[in-house]
């Protein structure tokens, strides 16, 4: 169990950080299966790199096409840490990509 109470659960040969996130894959897998989205990744890594300078990685819980075709980076939130609001703000500007928060 971490600091925030979460526990890890494994299932399909993933581990996921908690039982929200497995959860929302559960739910993301099942709209994939239904043709609602498409090419659903877990736990993907984005490199955050600043003036050439690598600073850190931001890994998404979840990534996917939805059904108008736009692609979504998705991030289950408990408990939003000034590491994670670091890291949005880093996605945004490296990436210019909005990560989109699911409450857990």
């Amino acid at each position: 169990m971490s600091k925030y109470h979460a526990r890890k659960v494994t299932a399909g040969g993933l581990t996921f950080d908690s039982q929200a996130e497995h959860r929302r894959w559960r739910e993301l897998v099942l709209l994939e299966q239904a043709g609602e989205i498409s090419h659903l990744a877990v736990h993907p890594a984005y490199p955050l790199i600043v003036n050439g300078v690598k600073v850190g990685v931001y890994q998404a819980d979840f990534v996917y096409t939805d059904a108008n075709g736009r692609r979504v980076t998705e991030d289950v939130k408990g408990v939003k840490t000034p590491v994670y609001r670091l890291k949005r703000k880093l996605m945004w500007a490296c990436h210019q990509i909005a990560i989109v928060e699911v409450a857990a």
